[in-house]
């Protein structure tokens, strides 16, 4: 029998976007205002985020959410929906194994 068990506190999160033709700069802006828009919505911990770039121009955000209910919680906030929608406008999400690097023993 499988169980799903809700995990509390900090949720770490690793998120991949591959840029749109043309739009690296405007990705790296949104990435990089991500975290302090989600935490102005009580949605993420102080963790500083890791932000890496794949050699392909894919960036990686690696940052914490408060808990499983945060992460809830901004599927039905208005204002990270919003941001949601800047992000699919510049860029699309992929598994973390859509990169090359993450093939590698040492990625």
């Amino acid at each position: 029998m499988h169980t799903q068990q809700k995990i509390e506190g900090e949720q770490i999160a690793i998120a991949v976007y591959r840029p749109l033709n043309g739009k690296s700069i405007e990705l790296l802006n949104i990435v990089k205002e991500h975290h302090s828009r989600l935490d102005a919505e009580g949605l993420v911990t102080d963790r500083k985020p890791l932000i890496l770039r794949a050699a392909d121009g894919t960036l990686i955000e690696i940052f914490g959410w408060k808990s499983v209910k945060a992460i809830e919680d901004a599927h039905q906030n208005a204002k990270v929906m919003e941001m949601w929608e800047e992000f699919s406008a510049v860029c699309t999400y992929h598994p973390l194994i859509d990169l090359e690097e993450s093939k590698e023993l040492f990625a």
